[in-house]
């Protein structure tokens, strides 16, 4: 496979610490279909890793405490046929979710003032508006 899968930064998913299934994967066959383990299982130890900072590992956990199981956490892949494309596929969704359940909360928006001048503009358009629509209703005899 193509190298390490980036987390973000320099932090990247260690191949020792990614746990592998196969198994056959469902849906309708053909020849050779019934036969081969193309469906991937990809599981990796979010509680015992030591490959996160802890800052990372701790948000981590709590991001994604709903899909873990005993402090693992695992992605499957089976809409290719060949393994090798389903294990790829899973390793690129496992360190999507990894980067997106660590990376830092959003700035808290700041509400800000509306300046005066475009407040009483927005008011003089919407009288305006309603004085044009107003005129459309004088009786035509």
């Amino acid at each position: 496979m193509s190298g390490p899968h980036v987390i973000r930064g320099a932090v990247s998913l260690p191949e020792a610490e990614l746990t592998w299934r196969f198994s056959r994967s469902s849906g309708p066959g053909g020849q050779h279909v019934n036969t081969t383990d193309s469906q991937v299982e990809l599981r990796f130890d979010l509680a015992r890793t030591e490959a996160l900072p802890p800052v990372w590992k701790e948000r981590a956990l709590e991001r994604l405490s709903s899909r873990l199981v005993g402090g693992v956490i695992s992605v499957r892949s089976s809409e290719h046929r060949s393994q090798w494309r389903n294990r790829e596929t899973a390793l690129v969704r496992m360190a999507a979710l990894l980067a997106e359940a660590t990376a830092p909360p959003p700035k808290p928006r700041r509400p800000k003032k509306i300046p005066r001048g475009i407040n009483e503009r927005r008011l003089r358009n919407k009288k305006a508006r309603g004085e044009t629509k107003r005129g459309r209703s004088g009786g035509w005899d």
